[in-house]
């Protein structure tokens, strides 16, 4: 019995001697979200009127870092009192910064606004809430496509939401074909 105390005293203090080497913390990015959500709806409401809902397949949100990780994202916009979808989109990826509302999305974007009768496909977009603005970078492949035939190709799109204009960077082709105007 002697022996036994003997020997569980020296694991003692050999526990208690040693170190472990877990690697340095980064404390500026937490690699292990804080919180993980799969098959996540969410709807956002202001004033009693829907005016957005997202879906994805798998949620993970950092909080010392203010985002949030979608995985298989998609979303609809509302119009006014929530009535209506505007716009809807999908993407393989997206990261949402909470504080800010820009969101990134990669992995394959589709985008269709119906109030602009457009669709917009590219490999990644990024948008930024406050000055409304939407951002392919400049070397992506952005295609553009209208009900009435039109389409374009082009490289590194730019739209500013609030003037309602677009810019390509790069090299632009395609068909413009114009819509019917109404008689007044």
């Amino acid at each position: 019995m002697k022996n036994t105390f003997i020997i569980f005293l020296g694991l003692i203090i050999l526990l208690a001697a040693c170190t472990f080497d877990y690697g340095q913390s980064d404390d500026g990015e937490k690699e292990t979200p804080d919180l993980i959500m799969e098959n996540v709806e969410y709807v956002r409401v202001r004033a009693a009127d829907q005016i957005a809902r997202f879906q994805a397949e798998r949620a993970e949100r950092y909080e010392k870092q203010g985002v949030m990780k979608l995985m298989n994202f998609s979303f609809e916009q509302y119009g006014e009192k929530g009535e209506e979808v505007n716009a809807l989109g999908k993407a393989g990826y997206a990261s949402i910064d909470i504080e800010t509302g820009d969101v990134n999305m990669d992995e394959g974007v589709w985008i269709e606004v119906e109030s602009e009768n457009i669709i917009l496909e590219t490999k990644q977009l990024e948008w930024k809430d406050e000055p409304r603005t939407l951002n392919t970078g400049p070397e992506n492949e952005v295609n553009i496509y209208q009900e009435s035939g039109t389409s374009f190709t082009g490289i590194g799109l730019f739209v500013d939401a609030r003037n309602r204009t677009y810019e390509f960077i790069g090299v632009v082709s395609g068909i413009f074909i114009p819509g019917d105007e109404e008689e007044e």
